[in-house]
């Protein structure tokens, strides 16, 4: 079917459903958040709130549940630091967990989707080891670019919904020091991970595993619809990581860190650390300093999500027979090359005609991008904004076969608004990623990161709507 991006958020009621807790204790550690010396609202998520009824909460009230972390009514109380394991540039590690981070509250959003509050610096847990359990302001400032940036690119993404800056001195190695402190909250379509399915079949835990199973069938996907509920969970989680991947590549987006323990069951895309959007298309591009080998580059990232699947397959065999998981985790290179196609489709904002036709435009398009005379954001910008999709006036040799095949395309959406009048598109490439964070670090100055945001959010309305 042809790709459609989120929509909008709505607006409902505050709807606390606690969920999490039908697993047991072993799902889990109850913690507390950090005492901080100080606590400055630095980013609400006026779009969602909304979605989970936390709109009307004022000024102090947002910070005491998002600062000093004091339970929403009717949910957690106390969090819970989850446990998991997990591949870590392919090698195993059995001890690691939710290190600085916590499930704070789970409710129902605006569509009845269960919904996860995790945080992110939020102080030590059992599982923190040597880590100090927080997180940088830097951090936190690019995680909202990030999950901006890729929800108006119509990636499923995690949403940045809160930062609180801590007022703590920071030690660290890969940053200017000592440096600023924050702690975040995401809001998250599960905060499950494949590594915690790698935890069950460690453990060999039958029973917890198969109620893990049913608890992301049923709160995730709608429940069972078979009689062999983990093959099934993990037809739908590759679904959905095949598009996860497709629209990763459209959006020229490198996570940097694609651990099994970074991958949700649902294929919503979260957890940034190093990420970096590649301005060319550039299969070697690497987003963290620490993957000599390139083994989450740009053109590697459906390999390394394909790869975390057949860990997740042989987790499940704990309770699953093999030969359905790998017939399923052999559908993945095919349903990823049909979402990546529709996906391209969509950011070109023409509409997709069917895997074999749409194949052949995005190639000739990925043989033009690859000689690197043109930007991927500017050649999506420039030929979705164009009144003449034959483009008579363009005369690039290395787009000739990706003219010849768009000329005939129909679009999906007219490009009316102001967006499309702009002399540049909306990128998010790291020289500018540093630039505003210099304007924070330096002046204390936040207009640049608020006005990027509203850029981002005008782009992503241009997308959805034209």
């Amino acid at each position: 079917m042809p790709y459609k991006p989120q929509a909008e958020p709505g607006k409902t009621d505050y709807r606390a459903d606690v969920q999490i807790t039908r697993l047991g204790e072993k799902i889990g550690d109850p913690v507390a958040a950090a005492n901080f010396p100080q606590h400055i609202l630095r980013f609400r998520n006026d779009r969602w709130d909304q979605s989970v009824g936390l709109d009307q909460l004022d000024g102090p009230q947002w910070v005491n549940h998002f600062g000093t972390f004091q339970p929403l009514p009717d949910n957690l109380d106390p969090p819970l630091a989850l446990r998991y394991h997990g591949h870590q540039f392919r090698n195993y590690n059995p001890d690691i967990g939710d290190g600085r981070g916590f499930l704070f509250a789970q409710m129902r959003d605006h569509d009845g989707r269960l919904m996860d509050l995790g945080t992110k610096g939020s102080g030590t847990t059992p599982w923190s080891r040597s880590g100090d359990g927080r997180l940088t302001l830097k951090g936190a400032v690019r995680e909202i670019l990030a999950t901006e940036m890729l929800e108006a690119l119509g990636v499923n993404t995690s949403k940045t919904f809160s930062v609180v800056e801590t007022g703590e001195k920071l030690m660290r190695g890969d940053e200017p020091s000592p440096t600023r402190s924050a702690v975040m909250t995401r809001l998250s379509h599960s905060h499950i991970r494949i590594g915690a399915f790698q935890r069950m079949a460690y453990e060999k835990n039958e029973a917890l595993m198969r109620q893990l199973v049913d608890y992301c069938l049923e709160n995730y996907f709608g429940g069972a619809q078979t009689d062999d509920p983990a093959t099934e969970l993990f037809a739908r989680t590759t679904e959905q990581v095949a598009r996860l991947a497709g629209a990763y590549m459209t959006a020229g987006f490198v996570h940097g860190v694609l651990n099994t323990d970074n991958i949700n069951i649902t294929g919503e895309s979260f957890d940034y650390g190093p990420w970096r959007f590649t301005p060319y298309w550039e299969p070697g591009f690497t987003a963290a300093y620490f993957d000599h080998e390139g083994l989450y580059c740009f053109g590697r990232q459906p390999e390394a999500l394909h790869w975390d699947l057949a860990q997740f397959a042989s987790a499940l065999r704990l309770v699953a027979e093999s030969d359905p998981l790998v017939a399923t985790l052999e559908t993945f290179p095919k349903a990823y090359g049909i979402a990546f196609t529709e996906h391209f489709c969509w950011r070109l904002g023409v509409k997709s005609e069917g895997f074999e036709k749409d194949r052949d435009l995005v190639v000739a398009a990925e043989k033009g991008l690859a000689q690197k005379t043109v930007e991927i954001d500017r050649f999506f910008f420039d030929w979705g904004k164009c009144e003449n999709l034959a483009r008579p006036e363009d005369k690039s040799p290395e787009f000739a076969d990706f003219r010849t095949l768009i000329a005939d395309r129909a679009r999906i959406r007219q490009p009316s608004s102001e967006y499309w009048q702009k002399p540049e598109p909306c990128s998010m490439h790291i020289e500018e990623v540093e630039s505003i964070w210099d304007a924070i670090a330096d002046d204390d100055n936040w207009e640049p990161l608020t006005k990027k945001v509203n850029d981002i959010r005008a782009m992503g309305a241009a997308l959805r709507n034209g």
